[in-house]
């Protein structure tokens, strides 16, 4: 068995493994003593740990000490690579990318035969292009929807973030209602972009994880929904690596 863990700068999502089954899974705050407690039962047969992370090194530590207490098998961060089985990196210097983000790549790769757009929602929207040669071909990357928020809430007064926003795109009749009515409308912007790109680009699939995927295909994204995109990557790469 092996457990697998996505930790991103809000969240940690993991799963245990076996044969390419997912037997226990779940998704908490690095801090919720409740973190990895699904994993427990299995903890004796677990043989690998395989770690994709974003978070800063303070968090990286405390994901090391927290996974101690639950497995006795050494824990492995796996980075980007500058290739890996006919994918490239379009970075210069790969280890400055996420690793989530090559991981959902990886992940998209596998499943794909033609070109393909990864779209991860997760606190930030990243967006890569891979041509159906495996080239990445580059990407972007934007403020998720509660980064927008957070930052509308530090520099924007008399705005009441206790109310649910929903997903209007009419405009808003008070400040509360302009910033998150002005939110999804940016969505829906975001979403038909990306259709457009695809189209023009000529990328036969689209594929989108992260927390607020479903989000984007509400407003209208044509893509594939693959939640555990990251950590069905990051499975691949590590029994590649183990197997060689």
């Amino acid at each position: 068995m092996i457990l697998l863990v996505d930790m991103g700068n809000t969240r940690v999502k993991w799963q245990v493994r076996a044969g390419g089954r997912v037997v226990a899974a779940g998704i908490d705050g690095i801090a919720e003593p409740a973190l990895f407690s699904g994993a427990a039962p299995f903890a004796a047969k677990i043989v690998n740990v395989a770690v994709s992370t974003v978070a800063s090194e303070q968090r990286r530590l405390e994901l090391v000490e927290r996974l101690s207490g639950v497995v006795q098998v050494p824990v492995e961060f796996f980075w980007s690579e500058p290739d890996r089985a006919g994918l490239t990196n379009a970075y210069a210097d790969p280890a400055r990318m996420g690793a989530d983000r090559w991981h959902a790549m990886y992940g998209a790769w596998r499943r794909s035969d033609t070109g393909f757009l990864v779209v991860d929602a997760g606190s930030a929207i990243t967006v890569d292009f891979v041509t159906t040669g495996g080239v990445h071909a580059g990407g972007y990357i934007l403020a998720g929807k509660n980064m927008m928020l957070r930052g509308l809430a530090k520099d924007t007064a008399r705005v009441d973030y206790s109310v649910a926003g929903g997903r209007s795109l009419s405009p808003g009749q008070d400040t509360t209602e302009c910033v998150f009515h002005g939110v999804e409308w940016f969505w829906r912007a975001i979403a038909e972009r990306l259709n457009r790109e695809a189209k023009d680009r000529k990328l036969g699939s689209v594929f989108v994880t992260g927390g607020d995927g479903e989000s984007l295909l509400a407003h209208g994204l044509n893509a594939v929904h693959c939640p555990d995109l990251v950590l069905e990557g990051l499975d691949a790469i590590a029994c590649e690596v183990s197997a060689s």
